[in-house]
């Protein structure tokens, strides 16, 4: 077998063994196995479509929420795009807030990668953000970095401003990849890697919990969701 070939061999069977532990979390038609607001969640065109307008809005931030339970280790692709009026993300190794007085049903806390229809540093998406919590922008797109008791430490930069604007695609679909291995967390943004975390705080850092997709409060925005897939990772 030549050296062509067997990279080859290679490609197609980790595809296929990501195939056979895959499973898709939106069918295209219809918001099954997902909960949130319904005056602003719906499926438009065979993606899922979060809307806020200036008739229709969101009492704080909201989120449609994956009820197929809570997730350790796993990896995540999706494909996205939204309106440059305002940003969303994907919530994973999140909690579902219930206690005490919520402003909405479906309010989430937890990490959150961020979503955004722009691709000027520092404010694109695929940054880590703390939902509810007090670390705020964790770990930013470009950064090898990890987070320990005494604070963050940034150990290399993966791409810079001029790399991400010519990877990220304005106003079109853009392809996430999210891989969370214990403590390990790895962002892809259209098959790059633009983000690798390690989370070593003691009490701050996040080994499960669920996932979720942001429609945030203020101006009205939308957002659209589609080919989201999950494996499961043992």
């Amino acid at each position: 077998m030549t050296r062509f070939s067997t990279c080859l061999f290679a490609a197609l069977l980790s595809v296929n063994l990501f195939a056979a532990d895959t499973k898709t979390l939106f069918n295209g038609k219809d918001l099954s196995g997902w909960d949130g607001d319904p005056r602003l969640w719906s499926v438009k065109d065979g993606a899922i479509h979060g809307e806020t307008t200036a008739d229709v809005k969101a009492n704080g931030n909201t989120f449609l929420i994956w009820q197929g339970g809570k997730l350790d280790d796993f990896e995540l692709r999706l494909t996205f795009r939204c309106t440059e009026s305002n940003n969303s993300g994907i919530q994973y190794r999140s909690r579902h807030i219930t206690e005490g007085k919520p402003r909405n049903q479906w309010v989430v806390r937890g990490y959150q990668h961020e979503i955004r229809n722009e691709n000027k540093f520092p404010n694109v998406s695929g940054f880590i953000y703390d939902e509810g919590g007090k670390r705020r922008r964790i770990c930013l797109a470009g950064e090898k970095a990890e987070w320990n008791e005494d604070g963050k430490k940034v150990l290399g930069e993966l791409i810079d401003a001029e790399g991400f604007e010519k990877l990220f695609k304005l106003n079109e679909w853009n392809d996430v990849r999210i891989v969370a291995k214990g403590n390990h967390i790895q962002h892809y943004m259209n098959d790059k890697l633009i983000l690798d975390f390690t989370d070593n705080h003691p009490e701050l850092a996040l080994s499960e919990g669920i996932l979720a997709l942001q429609l945030h409060a203020g101006k009205p925005m939308w957002v659209e969701f589609k080919d989201i897939t999950l494996k499961e990772l043992k």
